[in-house]
């Protein structure tokens, strides 16, 4: 099992994890939080335990019952947590996952999460158990930080107070004040980012945690619609490419990224995917290619595939992963756009369960959910794609989302 470890090693890792970790800001019952003592380790989180390595689960839900399952990919257990009647996306923060159905949101508590420091990481895991559930139309976009989560929906977002979601209560949110935007709100550096604003609908603005203007970025976003939280700012995409917004000393800044070619509607990026804290994005590119943009170098490349329903990438040094409508998954060099390994991973399903397919990826597995077979594949994607397990279940994954990476 890729996450075993003896447990020698793993009291090991975590004493040097410890050990290293420097002081930080936090607030209450955060897993960033100050101990009030010092016999209690910084990081220390009432009710949840540390662990030495990320602990990753999956949240998935069966589409045509409605079942919420979560399995830990360490010990392989499954949890059924409740259900969600006419479920049909799912979204993840990180802990938390987002289930949508045509009239609210249903939220779980997966147990596994990461707090990042950058030069380290803690990881924790608690008790798995459904929060409760938002009203209203089904969710857009879902972005959290340390302590407020926004839910996006169409026409307005909501806030809810993290620590209350840790406790296991949703409460009834709050709008976010002032006119609302066409695109995502996401939180950022102790403000929120509220994109599609103003006359053009094509200004991100800067607000307050009440929702009050502080800045507007300078550079505009026409058309706004995927969006990326990455270790160099976060990421929007608009009708000509994207726009980076990032903040230093309370000023909040944009810098274009353009396509650098035109671009038609139906082939720019309209939804980024990526490993979380990764400054390499993945989006489909119209029906038949891939666009790649590096945060870092300010690019962006595009990659002929085939058919894409699914892609995704881990980030500097890791191979582009793509699923294409005839169920193979297929690696790519993302630097020279050639394909360098590829697998037949979900013989025998139907183009509608193919369609249901996604791509989770961590530091080293990617996952994949075979409706028709009842199954997730892990794949060792630095490996030549090899099939590392194959986890049963006794429902059809039709949705599925990584926490805990």
């Amino acid at each position: 099992m890729k996450h075993a470890k003896t447990r020698a090693a793993a009291a090991l890792a975590a004493a040097v994890l410890l050990t290293g970790c420097q002081n930080g800001p936090g607030r209450a019952k955060s897993a960033e939080a100050e101990p009030s003592s010092s016999a209690t380790p910084h990081g220390y989180v009432e009710g949840a335990e540390e662990t030495a390595e990320q602990r990753p689960r999956l949240v998935m839900a069966d589409t045509g019952t409605g079942e919420i399952h979560v399995l830990d990919l360490v010990t392989e257990d499954v949890t059924r947590v409740g259900r969600a009647e006419g479920v049909r996306d799912i979204a993840g923060d990180g802990r938390f996952a987002y289930l949508g159905t045509g009239t609210g949101t249903q939220i779980v508590d997966s147990g596994a999460w990461k707090v990042d420091h950058g030069d380290h990481a803690h990881y924790y895991r608690s008790k798995i158990r459904g929060v409760g559930r938002i009203g209203g139309g089904r969710p857009e976009h879902v972005h959290s930080d340390a302590d407020l989560t926004a839910v996006t929906f169409d026409g307005g977002a909501r806030l809810f107070d993290r620590a209350a979601l840790e406790d296991g209560s949703v409460g009834r949110g709050r709008p976010v004040a002032g006119r609302p935007g066409e695109g995502p709100v996401v939180p950022y550096r102790e403000h929120l980012l509220v994109a599609g604003t103003g006359t053009a609908r094509d200004t991100v603005e800067a607000r307050d945690r009440d929702g009050a203007p502080v800045a507007s970025v300078a550079e505009r976003c026409p058309q706004v619609r995927g969006t990326a939280v990455t270790r160099r700012g976060v990421v929007f995409g608009c009708s000509d490419g994207a726009l980076l917004v990032t903040e230093e000393d309370g000023e909040f800044t944009g810098e274009r990224v353009p396509y650098g070619r035109p671009v038609d509607a139906d082939d720019r990026a309209l939804a980024f995917e990526h490993r979380p804290g990764g400054t390499t994005l993945a989006a489909a590119a119209g029906d038949d290619a891939v666009w790649v943009l590096d945060v870092t170098e300010r690019t962006w490349k595009r990659v002929e595939t085939g058919p894409v329903v699914a892609v995704t990438t881990a980030g500097e040094g890791a191979p582009l992963l793509v699923l294409t409508k005839d169920g193979t998954l297929s690696a790519y060099d993302p630097t020279t756009g050639e394909r360098t390994a590829s697998t037949e991973l979900l013989g025998g399903a139907s183009p509608e369960q193919i369609a249901s397919a996604v791509i989770e990826v961590d530091t080293s597995r990617a996952y994949v959910n075979d409706v028709a077979a009842r199954r997730v594949h892990e794949i060792d994607y630095n490996d030549g794609l090899r099939r590392a397990r194959t986890l049963t279940v006794d429902f059809a994954p039709a949705l599925m989302v990584e926490t805990g990476r």
